[in-house]
């Protein structure tokens, strides 16, 4: 990657892979989300406790930020006359010229079978009403398509829930459930445009939220739209030379007063929520220099701007007066922010994340807040029977 330090672009992917026992992966998730077990890593030191004690774990006065995208039920299935099928996995969607179109990208299963000039139905009665779902190739080459439905006055939300699956990831090897329809989802979820879960939500309950409130920690939100890059196992040689993949942030204006006010530690629900917040300090950083606020932030930036950073309250103490002065109550930006060891955090203070696929850049982003004892904490898990991956358990983990 140009112009990250030495370093840097010396870090081998292989440095990130650990043994997990296929046993150790959790197919399905708890009856009871807050029953799961967390490892509690602080200062170096590792305890074990239940989830549901969560509130009992964190600093005082700590604002605990979650990220509240909703997955979408992204993954259809089509049959052909012949019997073959073809399976769509929606990416990203734009609204098309017309009331019950939509372009898409999507993954495309079977696509061998699926000729240019073909078109895929679905169809099915509801309440009486005659319902009808059509893909065409826009692209083929680059796994474009456009979806036509009638009624055309039915919004996409709503053609999804009648014929979508819950795209589950791949490493679970078994197909969704009905249950993984409330199970994939965190309690609360609330804008539609995921593809995959932030899985360390997914152990919060209604009773846990309280316990935070209770215990006077400050709840707030971000939305980062979670796209299938999170999945890809990173197959180069060197860390750095792994593409990440953009996904959607949205912040609110309530979220900046927040954190420009806030004097206490900060942590972070889900990597995508970390990656949101250090994310979001470099371009209010950029802002501030240029009157701008940056509409996408590239995986090298923040490595390149280290001299130009500044203490996180005062940056989005600065952002929110230009946000109020040009009365922007949203901001919303792209992000490809690559967090590998090396990098100094600006915003956290801690996270809370589940236990993540060997050779991900999510295990990466673990080591580059933990340092070396990552090895020590996934070791933990392990000997102590920790259920993995996104069904699995998690970890606070919380630094000075």
């Amino acid at each position: 990657m140009e112009g990250l330090p030495e370093p840097l672009n010396e870090l081998r992917s292989e440095d990130f892979n650990y043994l997990l026992p296929d046993k150790a992966i959790a197919r399905f998730p708890l009856e009871q989300r807050d029953a799961s077990r967390l490892l509690v890593w602080e200062k170096g030191e590792i305890r074990h406790r239940q989830f549901r004690q969560i509130s009992e774990e964190l600093p005082s006065n700590s604002l605990l930020i979650l990220n509240d995208t909703k997955v979408l039920p992204a993954r259809l299935h089509f049959q052909k006359s012949s019997g073959a099928w073809i399976e769509l996995l929606i990416l990203e969607h734009n609204p098309g010229n017309f009331p019950g179109t939509m372009v898409c990208k999507a993954m495309v299963g079977n696509k061998k079978k699926w000729r240019e000039d073909e078109t895929l139905v679905l169809k099915t009665n509801k309440d009486g009403e005659e319902l009808q779902l059509e893909a065409i190739w826009e692209e083929r080459e680059n796994d474009i398509l456009m979806l036509r439905w009638n009624p055309s006055n039915r919004i996409f939300p709503e053609i999804l829930a009648m014929w979508g699956e819950m795209p589950i990831p791949p490493y679970l090897n078994r197909k969704a459930e009905k249950s993984d329809l409330i199970d994939y989802q965190t309690v609360y979820a609330e804008s539609p445009g995921a593809v995959a879960a932030p899985t360390a939500g997914l152990h919060f309950t209604e009773d846990v939220l309280k316990s935070l409130d209770e215990k006077n920690i400050q709840v707030e939100r971000l939305t980062l739209h979670v796209g299938l890059g999170t999945f890809k196992p990173m197959k180069s040689e060197k860390v750095a030379e792994h593409e990440m993949h953009p996904e959607e942030v949205k912040v609110s204006i309530e979220l900046v007063q927040a954190i420009a006010n806030h004097e206490g530690p900060l942590l972070a629900v889900g990597t995508t929520s970390v990656r949101s917040l250090e994310s979001l300090y470099w371009l209010a950083l950029h802002c501030l220099e240029t009157g701008e606020f940056p509409k996408k932030l590239e995986s090298a930036e923040p490595y390149l701007w280290v001299e130009k950073a500044k203490p996180y309250r005062e940056v989005f103490g600065r952002l929110l007066i230009l946000m109020q002065q040009q009365n922007q109550t949203e901001l919303s930006f792209q992000t490809r922010l690559y967090l590998m060891p090396g990098y100094h955090f600006r915003v956290i203070t801690g996270m809370v994340t589940n236990f993540h696929q060997p050779g991900s850049t999510l295990v990466v982003l673990v080591a580059a807040f933990l340092g070396k004892d990552w090895k020590n904490v996934y070791g933990e898990a392990l000997a102590n029977n920790y259920r993995f991956l996104s069904y699995g358990d998690s970890s606070l983990l919380i630094r000075n």
